[in-house]
């Protein structure tokens, strides 16, 4: 076997197979303003192909095809790029740092102005809500809540939430120092449960491409949790630079466990207020 001919055969699908992806994220973006050519190759990489065979296609390029000219299929499509995994308090050590390291200082402001970015389905944005309402502060708070996908924040704004999950919620809340009963904050309708609706009283849902879209106002708290991972290292540091515009001095920035302020152009003007998480301050 010609050893040398095979790794050639195959270096050229993988330059074929780049092209194609290339072709895709270029027409989308010409075709609907949607950018996702600096997210992660290989996360990218992965959708594509799981997109393609639900599709019954046999390549990329007829995936192309039929996004440019099947709108039902471009929004199957966009909602495969769209990473919806969260979880209420996830983390759980991090909303306890939260708690305990930030709360104290913005007890003192006069009003709070949160982001959370790429909120997917909602769970941590009431999660905030309450951790909010339990220190007492809640009522001066405005939280912001934004994602690409509009499907996601429909259900975000809907605050109902899948049963089956609730157990695991009930232990994160506790282990990030819920100081009630969760099972209070909700009622069971169903095979769900709906969060009441004070918790959603000071939360404004909007649209928001972090990709795209520029910054909107000036916060004294930015999250932004395990969506950095998912784009390539240029995109990484504009979307860093978003929120270090939209941050007012001396806000802070919640990052997810694997991401990081460090190397990037404004990690000297950030500090970290927690040695085992992902809390930093911006010092100038």
């Amino acid at each position: 076997m010609d050893l040398t001919k095979t790794d050639n055969n195959h270096n050229s699908l993988d330059a074929l197979e780049k092209i194609e992806i290339d072709l895709l994220l270029q027409a989308i973006y010409s075709w609907c303003g949607y950018d996702y050519r600096n997210y992660s190759y290989n996360s990218i990489r992965r959708r594509v192909w799981n997109r393609v065979h639900a599709e019954k296609l046999t390549t990329i390029s007829g995936l192309i095809e039929k996004v440019l000219h099947d709108s039902a299929c471009l929004k199957r499509l966009i909602s495969d790029f769209s990473i919806n995994v969260t979880e209420m308090f996830r983390d759980p050590l991090f909303f306890k740092e939260f708690r305990e390291k930030v709360v104290p200082i913005l007890r003192t402001y006069p009003s709070i102005r949160i982001w959370h970015a790429g909120c997917s389905t909602g769970e941590e944005v009431f999660s905030m809500a309450m951790l909010l309402h339990e220190e007492g502060i809640y009522e001066k708070a405005k939280i912001y809540a934004t994602d690409i996908n509009s499907d996601v924040l429909k259900a975000a704004k809907s605050g109902v939430f899948s049963l089956e999950n609730m157990r695991k919620y009930t232990n994160n809340y506790i282990a990030s120092g819920g100081e009630r009963s969760f099972s209070d904050y909700y009622q069971v309708t169903g095979d769900g449960v709906k969060f009441h609706s004070f918790l959603s009283k000071n939360i404004v849902f909007a649209q928001h491409n972090l990709v795209t879209d520029r910054s909107f106002n000036e916060f004294h708290v930015i999250f932004c949790r395990n969506v950095l991972i998912y784009f390539n290292k240029d995109l990484q540091q504009m979307v860093h630079n978003l929120f270090y515009e939209s941050l007012s001095m001396l806000g802070f920035l919640g990052l997810g466990d694997k991401e990081t302020i460090s190397y990037t152009e404004k990690a000297e003007c950030f500090e970290n207020v927690s040695h085992g998480q992902k809390l930093y301050r911006k010092i100038r």
